[in-house]
């Protein structure tokens, strides 16, 4: 599967990328205002450039709205999220985000200058792909979201990955994620040994400017 994706880069031969993955139902364009407003200019001194790449989900049937298709990186069966997960759906869409890695490498972007980030759906799919790339990557980042296939984590993890830097930030009144499942994967990935920045805010299943603010200072450390 080869995704369609949408760029935003600052400079013709960028040495530095954000891969993000939007959430159900949404496509690339849904965070582009992110990106606009993260302000990482400290990155691009002497000439350095950075990319953003925002793919297009797959338009697929999602059982949990009767079966309309949308764009979608899996499906979701149940409303405990939990419940009846989609793994064929998870590792194939897996599969196609590391493409999408292979491809900025191919592109001169070394792998320890990538970052992995996603809301909600796009959260879920940078966890799962992240720690089990065989790369090392510069961090990852889950806005909203949750860890899926979480008890099979610690056996598919790739050890490449074991000191790349997580971020996790939730809203507190989310009412699409509940807190409790990022709360879950925060204490998983607390459990298998990840340094993780855990963030929540006083806000629903969204994007908070002080959450924007926290990130962008993650990401001029990890990309520093």
């Amino acid at each position: 599967m080869t995704l369609e994706t949408l760029e935003l880069q600052t400079e013709a031969n960028p040495t530095a990328s954000i891969i993000v993955l939007h959430g159900l139902g949404a496509d690339g364009h849904d965070f582009e205002p992110v990106c606009q407003a993260l302000d990482l200019r400290p990155l691009l001194a002497g000439g350095a450039g950075l990319r953003f790449v925002l793919p297009h989900a797959p338009v697929i049937p999602v059982s949990i709205n009767g079966g309309y298709p949308m764009r979608a990186w899996y499906d979701i069966r149940d409303a405990a999220l939990d419940q009846r997960e989609d793994p064929v759906g998870l590792r194939r869409s897996q599969a196609a985000v590391e493409a999408l890695i292979e491809r900025e490498i191919e592109r001169g972007v070394a792998p320890e200058r990538i970052v992995l980030m996603g809301f909600s759906q796009g959260c879920a799919m940078s966890l799962l792909t992240g720690l089990r790339y065989g790369k090392r990557l510069a961090g990852l980042v889950g806005l909203s979201g949750y860890l899926p296939l979480l008890a099979t984590t610690e056996a598919e993890r790739h050890l490449a990955n074991e000191a790349t830097p997580i971020f996790l930030a939730h809203g507190r009144n989310d009412a699409v994620v509940p807190l409790a499942r990022a709360q879950a994967a925060h204490d998983e990935l607390l459990r298998l040994g990840y340094t993780v920045q855990w963030q929540d805010y006083a806000m629903g299943h969204e994007v908070h400017p002080d959450e924007i603010e926290a990130l962008q200072a993650w990401l001029l450390r990890v990309l520093g």
